[in-house]
């Protein structure tokens, strides 16, 4: 495989796909490329990756940590265990190991699953969640669930003090240098991501330009290639990680967290989704237009969606994102290319045509690439337990295909075609759900829905009762109105959150 095309290093040394790793490749690549360490990744309570570092001092010793896994504490890394039987097995995915491009010593990482004492994927493990999500909806349905993520965030620069072509405040969409300063961290960031397995489409500076007496604050967006959910979910958790490693090395703080400033935009985490069937997009029609499946999903992911965000929007700052004006959706509604939407159908390449023809002035030959419209969910943000999320969104999915009818019925009744914060557009929204305003309410939402999420076989009981008292412990009902034009008491709420 050329190495022009080609920037992971154990896909080119090995040339197969990860996804075609195994025990004996990994093997293969450490030895003959120098790997003295390997470390063991997994997600705990706070979404983040940890690790089990291992020096490799033997042949002996890496055979058996890539064949049994090894021992850990699981009360201590996740919240939904009993003490009383805490230890869990992590067991490595070949699939998803890559060299580690921070490490002075040559390391392979590689993530795992949690399994129990009985030797089972551990129930209550967010992973183990997505997993079961998206083989119960194939199982049920025949579709694969595919998604991507749009990773949104804030570089906190020092302070320009000779203020050299300042980038205007909320103005910064797609911006350049010399107006953005942080072009490079976030080419360098891409470039990691790529050569540790992740699939980026492209990276652009967002809307977000804060200027303070202490930082120059700038905002910025990745996003990757569209997916099986797995590994869409995977590529996430590690960019983040590479991201906040590459901001230490630069000596500045980076912040995923859905709200920095009120009158500021906020991150997301928007997800896009598709369902595909036999290689085959299954969002659109044979005639390009959006398919019926499409719309039985639309309405599965608005059925649900206020209780989703017990999953995707999971500190109390969330809520200060979810308000008008700022492209954040405030109501359960849908439409095309329309931003003011909880889903919104993005501008795909259905009926346009060979516009690089038209702009070159001669023939250009079309690739066969699968049809990549897909359906955008817009409501999480970067505090997202981002395997739980996307589990949420399978589990919406399924029921929106195997109750089409209601599903369908949904869709319709919650389509708008105008953007609804518009001036004149208050009795749209008089009429549309709203989503919640605090963790407080999103708690009830999921109470409400609890027994669908447990009865599907995706979601364990103990995890969901566990998120349910989390956000219920915040009591942040009505805060929104309670810091209201207290700028000084809301810093210190997002600074609490920063680092969701």
């Amino acid at each position: 495989m050329s190495s022009l095309i080609q920037r992971n290093p154990l896909v080119e040394f090995l040339g197969k796909s990860a996804k075609d790793f195994t025990k004996e490749d990994i093997k293969k690549y450490i030895t003959d490329n120098g790997i003295e360490m390997v470390n063991f990744r997994h997600t705990g309570r706070d979404g983040r990756l940890k690790a089990l570092n291992f020096y490799i001092g033997s042949e002996a010793q890496l055979d058996r940590i890539l064949s049994v896994g090894e021992r850990v504490d699981g009360s201590s890394l996740m919240d939904a265990i009993d003490a009383g039987s805490s230890d869990v097995y992590v067991i490595p995915r070949y699939s998803t190991a890559f060299v580690n491009p921070f490490s002075e010593i040559p390391a392979l990482d590689i993530l795992c699953h949690y399994y129990t004492n009985e030797g089972v994927l551990m129930p209550t493990a967010s992973d183990t969640t997505l997993k079961k999500a998206a083989d119960v909806l194939k199982k049920d349905t025949g579709y694969d669930f595919y998604a991507l993520g749009e990773l949104e965030y804030y570089v906190f620069g020092p302070k320009d003090e000779d203020g050299l072509f300042p980038a205007a405040e909320q103005r910064s969409y797609q911006e350049a240098n010399p107006f953005t300063k942080w072009n490079d961290f976030r080419n360098e960031a891409m470039r990691l991501i790529t050569q540790c397995g992740g699939d980026i489409k492209y990276g652009h500076s967002e809307v977000g330009a804060i200027h303070t007496d202490k930082y120059d604050l700038e905002q910025s967006e990745i996003e990757f290639n569209i997916c099986p959910v797995m590994e869409a979910a995977d590529q996430l958790i590690i960019a983040k990680w590479i991201m906040r490693s590459l901001a230490h090395q630069y000596g500045v703080n980076i912040s995923f967290a859905p709200k920095i400033m009120v009158g500021h935009a906020g991150s997301g985490l928007h997800f896009h989704t598709m369902l595909v069937k036999n290689g085959k997009n299954a969002f659109v029609d044979n005639g390009g237009e959006l398919s019926e499946a499409a719309r039985k999903a639309i309405g599965g992911y608005l059925k649900f969606a206020q209780s989703l965000t017990a999953f995707g929007n999971t500190v109390p700052t969330s809520y200060l994102r979810l308000v008008p004006h700022q492209e954040a959706p405030t109501n359960v509604c849908w439409g095309e290319r329309n931003r003011s939407g909880l889903v919104r159908v993005p501008l795909g390449w259905r009926n346009a045509g060979n516009m690089a023809a038209d702009a070159n002035g001669s023939e250009v030959a079309i690739p066969n690439f699968i049809n990549p419209q897909t359906v955008e969910f817009r409501c999480p943000d970067g505090s997202a337990n981002i395997y739980l999320s996307l589990a949420g969104l399978v589990n919406a999915a399924r029921w929106g295909l195997l109750n089409g009818e209601e599903s369908l019925e949904i869709a319709e009744k919650l389509a708008v075609k105008v953007n609804i914060f518009a001036k004149g557009s208050e009795g749209i929204q008089d009429r549309l759900p709203q989503l919640p305003q605090s963790c407080t309410a999103s708690a009830d939402f999921l109470e409400r829905d609890r027994n669908y999420y447990i009865e599907s076989g995706i979601f364990n009981s103990l995890l969901i009762d566990q998120i349910i008292r989390k956000l219920k412990d915040y009591d942040d009902g009505g805060l929104s109105e309670t810091v209201f034009g207290k700028p000084e008491e809301t810093a210190k709420i997002v600074e609490k959150y920063l680092f969701c």
